[in-house]
């Protein structure tokens, strides 16, 4: 009878603890899923073909699906141009209070519209301008892509020593390709540090760059990367956003490293490893931000510390042995702070090394010279603003064509 009566109490204790909503396991739960109430755009230079813009996409919507938003629209294909900032502008008046583009082009579309719709925040990944243009709700941003670059760089290296040791080359033909977009500062600090970091294990290593005059040309992508192969280029990597060089590298059985995702499908005998910025993590502190009334950076940068800046997947199938011990160390020593992809003695400008050197941080329609950057030995990149503005020629590098800027 005393156990029956234990019980029945037991029992109703425990249905007063839930008539009173003494539920703590569910109710963290439900806390854990609570939905941001705030509706978000998305504008893109180009669609999924491109893997430039697939990779913002694919951001967008794992930002979002993590902060539980459904209420949000990504445009595909918006050119840098006036269209922009109509884009921009339905998307404010259909309710977006916090609106992304991810090209540079882009960027005075995107002005115009933040001095149009005062409370709606327009965030702009690569561009220059937030810091001088002073607009409460209008914000850059980038990452460190040059450790990423440079790690994928050692990647190429190790290979082109894997090449030489077997006797395919000797150590004076280790020419590295490079397809370019354009000459901007943002390619330039891309190209430098991934054949820097190619050089940190491979010292013979030399490069050419070829520019194609476009973010997205699948036809002069490929014929950039097969003039570089005919010139005796023997491993190919790109800023540009198509398959274009990586199919013409699996055609040519050369080598490749690409960039923003894996390309591996169109080059499984060939493709080595891709850098890429993360930029999930930018989309979900700057949508939060904004949900809750908070200031948004004005220049924010990832890095691979942040998750920011990551490397996809080492093909072992094409990459030299020990290439992912190499880029474990070399991550290691880039967070610790003990690395610096521009140290200034790892390179040197008309054969002199670098003391000094004003970079055009504060952009004008004269690119004007304005901030020192060297300092404690190094090259301070994505540190003055976001957007990179190494823009020097370092020896080893010969560039093809710079008839695009």
């Amino acid at each position: 009878m005393k156990k029956i009566l234990a019980i029945i109490l037991c029992l109703l204790v425990v249905s007063v603890l839930f008539a009173c909503g003494s539920k703590p396991a569910d109710n963290q739960g439900e806390q854990q899923s609570e939905k941001l109430d705030i509706k978000v755009g998305f504008i893109c230079l180009h669609d999924e073909n491109s893997t430039y813009d697939l990779n913002f996409i694919n951001a967008a919507k794992a930002a979002c699906e993590k902060l539980g938003i459904t209420d949000y629209v990504i445009k595909t294909n918006i050119p840098e141009g006036k269209e922009c900032y109509e884009t921009a502008a339905d998307m404010a008046d259909s309710g977006c209070k916090v609106i992304f583009a991810d090209s540079f082009g882009h960027e005075d579309f995107m002005i115009q519209a933040a001095k149009e719709f005062p409370d709606v925040q327009f965030c702009h990944s690569t561009g220059t301008k937030a810091h001088t243009e002073k607009l409460a709700n209008y914000h850059n941003a980038f990452a460190a892509i040059y450790e990423g670059r440079y790690l994928a760089g050692i990647a190429a290296g190790m290979k082109l020593n894997e090449m030489i040791a077997n006797g395919k080359i000797t150590a004076d033909q280790a020419k590295i390709g490079y397809v370019g977009a354009f000459t901007y500062a943002e390619v330039v600090s891309g190209y430098t540090s991934f054949f820097l970091g190619a050089r940190s294990v491979c010292p013979s290593a030399t490069m050419e760059v070829t520019f194609t005059g476009s973010w997205y040309d699948e036809v002069a992508e490929k014929e950039g990367a097969v003039k570089l192969i005919n010139n005796g280029c023997v491993l190919i990597s790109q800023h540009a956003d198509s398959m274009g060089a990586p199919s013409a590298c699996e055609s040519a059985g050369v080598p490749n490293v690409s960039y923003n995702g894996s390309t591996i499908s169109v080059g499984p005998n060939t493709y080595i490893i891709s850098s890429r910025i993360n930029w999930e993590p930018y989309y979900e502190y700057a949508i939060k931000a904004a949900a809750a009334g908070e200031a948004i950076d004005t220049d924010w940068t990832g890095t691979i510390a942040t998750g920011s800046v990551e490397l996809t997947d080492l093909n072992t199938n094409v990459a030299a042995d020990g290439t992912q011990a190499a880029i474990d160390a070399a991550k290691a020593a880039l967070v610790a702070g003990e690395l610096h992809v521009f140290s200034t003695d790892t390179f040197t400008v008309n054969g002199e090394k670098l003391e000094s050197y004003l970079a055009d941080v504060d952009t004008d329609t004269a690119f004007t010279p304005d901030t020192e950057v060297i300092k404690d030995g190094y090259f301070h990149e994505s540190e003055f603003r976001s957007a990179p503005y190494f823009d020097l020629q370092i020896d080893g590098i010969t560039l093809l064509n710079v008839n695009f800027g």
